[in-house]
């Protein structure tokens, strides 16, 4: 999973809202403040076009390196018009009177400038609205069938824009109506339509995009086209350099710019990090599994090897008797007895394999809801990774039961497991996992386990503790099968059903000990 198709839980919800809530109040202190005159800082817009240009070429190599991972058309396309727009900045910088030159290196100047910077800021809510209806089409389309998007086509696409866009402003400057009457001062009328054009076209970006959001990307792309639409408010009444709303202007778009970046990095380190736990886990899994087949080999290969060798051994002696001029039938009746003999001993070696390699079959009598609260501390970590939430609803008046506890609680870490996969790839913003016990009529407890996540078809829920039967692509569909079979030779019973309106809950009962009588 990455940025662009994990779902954002609420904790992040809740802090895009916080920033978009502080450059609004931000914009609400400048407005009565933004005609006041300050200091000509020449130096300030090479540095803002340099933090800018830094930040937005960053998200763009990101989204477009996370584009090719998952085959996305959608976002190569956003990816190139985050490049598109970082590269604008280059003109823009040498157009401005007083970045390099007082009158600007390239174009009319200022005019030249204005130009630039306002066709930014259209090109971005118009790639995010491109973005979203890209990214709905593909979602008709499963992944695996997506041809990947060509990146570098992107990328050079992205440059002949932005190269474009340059030489249009500069070259057709005297096309272009004016957008300033001086080195200092714009024409207000001008500004206030342009910047209403890009204040609806960002509005609408942000509506197409909170209609469809499902991702951690798409909410911090909500929090960019905020900054977005409150500069473009601020550039309604701001028509005067060197002013406190002039440079305030400037300093939310590096904010709003930073505040994404530094999000993107947050989340790309978290989700990094989950990745590496779940690999290392996976490894730890594997690891056990081959030290099991190898320690399983070796009991095969000593415990059945001595009789099936003395079975070959045997059959040859007695093949041996019948081909002697006369034939010892006596004697190879004896050897041919010997090999089945030895063949009886194979078969009662593979009967018992089973208590061979199970753990000690000692029953003993425990609490049920201490053994459900270990199992929950031993799956932290995996419940941490993928961000479940657990509810524990235990019923303190149940009785302990009398089974044995290495394998009751080898049946909970596989139901534990299996619901925190079925959350893996739940789009909920709610991931949850509830386990509750009840007693039942004063003689047998029952534990529900219940997740947030799909439910489970009707046809497939029996199916479930079929041996060999399976919904993972990974899976051996085993799990249940065994999990049944251990809870049934303790007396009790283990069977699934549908959630309420989602989700699905395993059900576990056991026995309770009952107390003896004087």
């Amino acid at each position: 999973m990455g940025l662009f198709d994990t779902p954002p839980e609420r904790r992040q919800i809740h802090v895009a809202l916080a920033i978009v809530a502080l450059l609004t109040a931000t914009l609400l202190v400048i407005l009565p403040l933004q005609d006041i005159r300050l200091v000509e800082v020449d130096a300030f817009i090479p540095i803002v076009s340099a933090v800018m240009f830094t930040d937005e070429l960053f998200i763009g190599t990101m989204l477009c390196a996370q584009a090719g991972a998952f085959r996305s058309t959608a976002l190569s396309v956003l990816g190139s018009g985050y490049i598109m727009t970082a590269l604008l900045l280059v003109p823009f910088t040498l157009a401005f009177p007083g970045a390099f030159a007082r009158m600007g290196l390239l174009g009319a100047g200022i005019s030249s400038a204005a130009w630039l910077v306002l066709a930014r800021r259209f090109a971005i809510p118009v790639v995010v609205m491109l973005y979203v209806w890209l990214k709905q089409a593909e979602a008709k389309v499963p992944e695996e069938e997506r041809h990947p998007p060509s990146v570098l086509r992107a990328v050079l696409i992205a440059i002949s824009l932005a190269v474009a866009i340059a030489l249009l402003v500069i070259g057709g400057q005297n096309w272009l109506p004016a957008l300033v009457a001086n080195r200092v001062d714009g024409i207000p009328s001008h500004l206030l339509v342009v910047n209403s054009i890009i204040l609806l076209t960002t509005a609408a970006a942000m509506v197409v995009l909170m209609r469809r959001y499902k991702s951690v990307l798409e909410i911090w792309l909500l929090v960019a086209l905020s900054g977005c639409a409150l500069q473009a408010a601020l550039n309604l009444v701001v028509h005067t350099r060197f002013t406190v709303g002039f440079y305030c202007l400037y300093g939310m778009m590096v904010a709003s710019n930073l505040t994404v970046v530094l999000a993107l990095i947050a989340e790309s380190n978290r989700l990094h990090s989950r990745l590496a736990r779940s690999v290392e886990a996976r490894e730890r899994d594997v690891g056990t599994r081959l030290m099991s087949m190898d320690a399983v080999a070796a009991a095969l290969s000593h415990e059945i090897g001595q009789p099936l060798a003395a079975v070959t051994l045997n059959a040859k002696v007695g093949l041996s008797w019948l081909q002697r001029r006369p034939p010892d039938t006596e004697m190879a009746a004896k050897s041919l007895q010997d090999a089945v003999d030895a063949g009886q001993r194979a078969f009662e070696v593979m009967k018992s394999l089973r208590t061979t390699f199970k753990e000690s079959s000692e029953l003993s009598e425990f609490s049920l809801n201490d053994l459900v609260r270990e199992t929950a501390y031993l799956l932290r970590r995996d419940l941490e990774a993928q961000k479940v939430a657990l509810e524990l609803t235990l019923d303190e008046t149940v009785a302990p039961v009398r089974a044995n506890r290495v394998q009751v609680q080898r049946v909970l870490v596989n139901l534990l497991t299996n619901a925190i996969e079925a959350l893996a790839g739940s789009r909920r913003h709610v991931r949850q996992i509830s386990l509750r016990t009840v007693l039942l009529d004063g003689r047998d407890v029952r534990l529900d386990v219940t997740n947030s996540g799909k439910s489970i078809p009707l046809e497939t829920m029996e199916l479930m503790f079929e041996p060999f039967f399976t919904t993972k692509a990974r899976g051996t569909g085993l799990g249940l099968s065994l999990s049944r079979t251990i809870v049934e030779d303790h007396g009790g019973r283990l069977w699934a059903s549908a959630g309420e309106g989602h989700g699905a809950t395993f059900h576990l009962q056991l026995p309770v000990t009952l107390p003896t009588t004087q």
